[in-house]
């Protein structure tokens, strides 16, 4: 069976996007851009929410990310992706579905089918949406030392406590800290 893990950058005020999507404020170090192309290789099934795929596709097939991240680029082109979005009609970045319909019991159904890791990038709608529903195995939290004054908050809108356990972390020179954690169920 599948697990279902998130990665996110986060400020320290629980913001996972700035005003208007903004993410400029993430910090892209040596250390930090070693440990993307090590997700990149995973293997993992991308998932993501319309929005967050629309911004990922507008890049990650570019000449300039494939320059700026040659390994990271390759990882994200070549993965599994998986938008979950009403609105979407099309998905043209390759190796990608849509679904529109059913989303719970098909999310369930794709964990139950596959024995590959499941990340969700960004897309804090769908993060809520699966917390709520007990379908998430891991979170994992990229924190920049950074507050916002105003952004989206990375679980907005949840309609139940998450309690969930530290597994582990980590440190970058950045100051960027990682936090894994599970839930506890």
């Amino acid at each position: 069976m599948g697990k279902i893990n998130v990665f996110n950058f986060i400020t320290l005020n629980g913001f996972y996007k700035g005003h208007g999507g903004d993410i400029s404020w993430h910090r892209h170090g040596g250390e930090e851009n070693e440990f993307s192309e090590e997700g990149a290789n995973s293997g993992s099934i991308l998932l993501f929410g319309r929005v967050t795929y629309e911004m990922m596709a507008g890049y990650w097939p570019s000449p300039m990310a494939k320059q700026n991240s040659p390994v990271v680029a390759e990882g994200m082109n070549k993965a599994q992706k998986i938008v979950i979005s009403t609105t979407l009609k099309k998905a043209n970045w390759e190796n990608t579905r849509i679904i529109s319909e059913n989303v719970i019991e098909e999310i369930t159904r794709l964990k139950n089918s596959t024995d590959s890791m499941i990340t969700i990038l960004g897309s804090g709608s769908i993060i809520t949406l699966l917390a709520d529903h007990c379908l998430i195995d891991t979170y994992q939290f990229m924190i920049d030392p950074v507050a916002l004054g105003e952004g989206t908050p990375v679980f907005d809108g949840l309609k139940k406590k998450l309690d969930l356990e530290l597994t582990g972390s980590r440190v970058f020179k950045s100051g960027v800290v990682l936090l894994n954690y599970r839930p506890l169920k």
